[in-house]
């Protein structure tokens, strides 16, 4: 009787194994890639943030994480944005073996420029990229090397800069908007639009802070860069918006976010007069729309708070 039992217990767990052979199999693969990963995250090395990340600041298109093994595009694209945002010259995460897709999905993300432009547009200009170095391995390690805009002594000249500015021109009496206003106006004063740069003629480094600060030319970008460094510098929340043609700041006053455009307001006049306008001083987006909505259309699936 006893051998009779075994025997049937015997064939239950052949026929058990052999009927469900296929979720086993499934069940042992998963367990199997769970540990390599676990794994991948004792080889991952975190360094240090430095001073320019944005702390505390939550964006609808790109978010800060602390998980670096993406399980789809989106966990990349974040992934990207918080090693750019954190300041990170280097760092390398890995593709988890259940993600079949990830290396071309890597690929993907870090050859689309207009991509990478969008999320460098939310982290301080002083860790934004000029270029991103992008290296796979077969064991899934992705390692990016990020080339800076801005270099150390740069920074250090462009800080004084500011900090002298900002001494000169506003007060602690000054609300958020007089701040920025007093800062919109001095860089427009102290500042000419390089159309030569527009025309293929170099210069200037009018596409930086550091044109626009030190040579008194810019373009939009510089123009941008410029003021989105005051904004950090002063804890005003704000983030470089970007159409196809044109880059302007977005930032957030009184509860609002608002449309702040310094090229637009110094413009180019044909009897090279210079003008300080006001135009596009913290406007709604549908006033910037019914200003201009042609250099200034942009993707709101990006964008999301200017909606």
């Amino acid at each position: 009787m006893k051998k009779s039992v075994q025997i049937i217990l015997a064939l239950a767990i052949i026929f058990t194994i052999f009927f469900m052979k296929d979720d086993i199999s499934k069940f042992i693969g998963d367990f199997i890639n769970k540990q390599k990963d676990k794994n991948i995250v004792n080889k991952i090395n975190i360094p240090k943030s430095n001073e320019y990340k944005k702390n505390g600041t939550t964006y609808s298109y790109v978010k800060e994480v602390n998980n670096y093994i993406p399980s789809n595009k989106d966990d990349i694209k974040n992934i990207v944005y918080t090693i750019l945002n954190n300041g990170f010259s280097e760092f390398t995460f890995y593709c988890p073996t259940s993600y079949e897709s990830c290396i071309d999905d890597v690929t993907q993300i870090t050859n689309d420029e207009e991509q990478l432009s969008n999320i460098n547009n939310f982290v301080n200009p002083f860790n934004s990229f000029k270029t991103i170095e992008t290296t796979y391995s077969s064991n899934g390690e992705i390692n990016l090397v990020v080339h800076k805009l801005y270099d150390n002594d740069t920074i250090n000249l462009i800080n004084d800069k500011v900090d002298e500015i900002i001494s000169e021109v506003t007060n602690d009496t000054m609300n958020q908007t007089e701040k920025i206003k007093a800062i919109h106006d001095y860089i427009i004063n102290n500042t000419k639009y390089d159309s030569e740069k527009i025309g293929g003629v170099t210069k200037y480094k009018s596409n930086t802070a550091y044109g626009t600060l030190t040579q008194g030319y810019a373009i939009c970008s510089g123009y941008s860069d410029t003021m989105a460094i005051f904004l950090d510098k002063l804890g005003i929340e704000n983030y470089k918006i970007a159409s196809t043609k044109h880059v302007w700041n977005l930032v957030k006053v009184d509860g609002s976010w608002k449309h702040l455009d310094l090229t637009f307001d110094d413009p180019v006049t044909s009897s090279g007069e210079d003008m300080l306008l006001s135009d596009y001083f913290l406007i709604d987006t549908q006033t910037l729309k019914n200003k201009d909505n042609v250099e200034h259309y942009f993707d709101e699936n990006i964008y999301v708070e200017a909606k």
